[in-house]
């Protein structure tokens, strides 16, 4: 026990090295923390008593990155606000709906062509559909665009990427986890996760002055027990019902959302949020072998390539039906690119239901590679818009103006 203690305390003193750095190059920490998974575990060498095996901790590892994946969707709940969408009015709902759908419909076609059975395709599409929240509020931070025109439609469609993707987990979690083998089966497990959600909606609308009064505590101390006793409780409890225990979590902070202790609740949860949701992507590194990446990545570059136009050009749709410049919507296309925790999420699902073992591969893949040059694009959206500009000739470039007459 001591010593897996001690293995415990070297991969998150590992994590915290990598975070620091990530920090100091101003990038999202997810792919330093996969390719530190990566680098280490089974396959890499004993520094004296330093074991960088982790074999012994592993499972605790594990436990603690299925942690964070409670605590990173639980937030997501806190965050989503469907009233909220729907006072943005129209243009983040064609934005969304356009983005979600190209996105989500070149994943299936691709899955298709790969040769993808049809769950490992839904899969597929499904981490093709959704970006990283974390990423893209990072990049408009980092890149001082949070007062930009086409900054409220990013973060529309973000929220509208995120109701899609509850559903679509909530649908793929009664598909993969219902153990359902007839058509029948299969129907009334997908019915059992939709009426869970709708449940939790339901309590979200209904139930606030209910909540309200449950979790009116002083203390912060009692407070956070009960939150957290009540989020794991809920989340245990949906496994029983074959619905993932992520979705549990989700589902429970979207009933808390519209409570006046949401926000106690955010601020509270940020600091676990961050902590294990850096142990779930070093946990997720931490499983995959490097030496089994070349066999996805041609699947993960092919990936990536159709993800970049997709995006681009969802964002051109976007931005302009919103009446945006064709400037405010390449930037739409190009932010929204990263792939991050999401998609380690959708492809986890696939895996816990014992899908193709390539998920694993495939998605990490994907997600560093979009995780590192989505952001870098962003950067770049001006120089990127000029060329664009050039070849689609959508405005002339203005002429300098001559000064004193020369």
């Amino acid at each position: 026990m001591d010593h897996m203690i001690f293995e415990v305390g070297t991969a998150l003193l590992l994590v915290a090295i990598a975070s620091v750095l990530a920090s100091k190059l101003k990038f999202s920490i997810i792919p330093f923390l996969i390719i530190l998974g990566m680098l280490v575990g089974p396959h890499a060498p004993t520094l004296g008593i330093i074991d960088l095996k982790f074999i012994e901790s592993q499972d605790m590892i594990d436990f603690l990155g299925r942690i964070g994946v409670l605590f990173l969707l639980f937030y997501l709940g806190l965050e989503f606000s469907v009233p909220k969408l729907i006072k943005s009015g129209r243009n983040i709902v064609v934005g969304g709906s356009v983005y979600v759908l190209l996105n989500f419909s070149i994943g299936l076609a691709y899955g298709f062509l790969i040769g993808f059975p049809l769950y490992e395709t839904l899969i597929t599409a499904g981490m093709l559909a959704v970006s990283s929240s974390a990423i893209v509020a990072k990049v408009l931070v980092d890149l001082r665009r949070t007062g930009n025109n086409e900054t409220e439609l990013i973060l529309g469609m973000i929220l509208f990427d995120d109701i899609f993707l509850a559903v679509f987990l909530s649908i793929m979690s009664g598909l993969l986890l219902g153990g359902a083998t007839s058509v029948g089966g299969t129907v009334l497990s997908v019915g059992i996760s939709i009426g869970y959600m709708i449940l939790f909606f339901i309590i979200a609308r209904k139930g606030t002055k209910i909540l309200n009064k449950l979790l009116n505590i002083k203390s912060n101390e009692i407070f956070i027990i009960v939150v957290f006793a009540s989020l794991f409780f809920i989340a245990g409890f949906s496994e029983t019902l074959h619905v993932a225990e992520a979705i549990g979590a989700l589902l429970f902070g979207l009933a808390l959302s519209e409570t006046v202790h949401s926000k106690r609740i955010e601020h509270l949860v940020v600091p676990f949020r961050d902590f294990f949701g850096a142990v779930f992507f070093f946990s997720f590194g931490l499983s995959i072998d490097p030496l089994t990446l070349g066999n996805a990545a041609w699947l993960a570059i092919g990936a990536a390539v159709l993800t970049i136009i997709a995006n681009i050009v969802s964002g051109m749709i976007a931005g302009r039906s919103a009446g945006l410049s064709h400037k405010a919507s390449t930037n739409i296309g190009l932010t929204i690119m990263a792939r991050g925790e999401f998609t380690i999420i959708v492809a986890n699902l696939g895996i816990s239901a014992g899908l193709l073992p390539i998920l694993k591969p495939f998605s990490a893949l994907y997600v560093l590679i979009l995780a590192i040059v989505g952001p870098l694009l962003t950067k770049e959206s001006k120089h990127i818009y000029n060329v664009m500009n050039k070849m689609f000739k959508w405005s002339k470039p203005q002429e300098k103006v001559k000064m004193n007459g020369k």
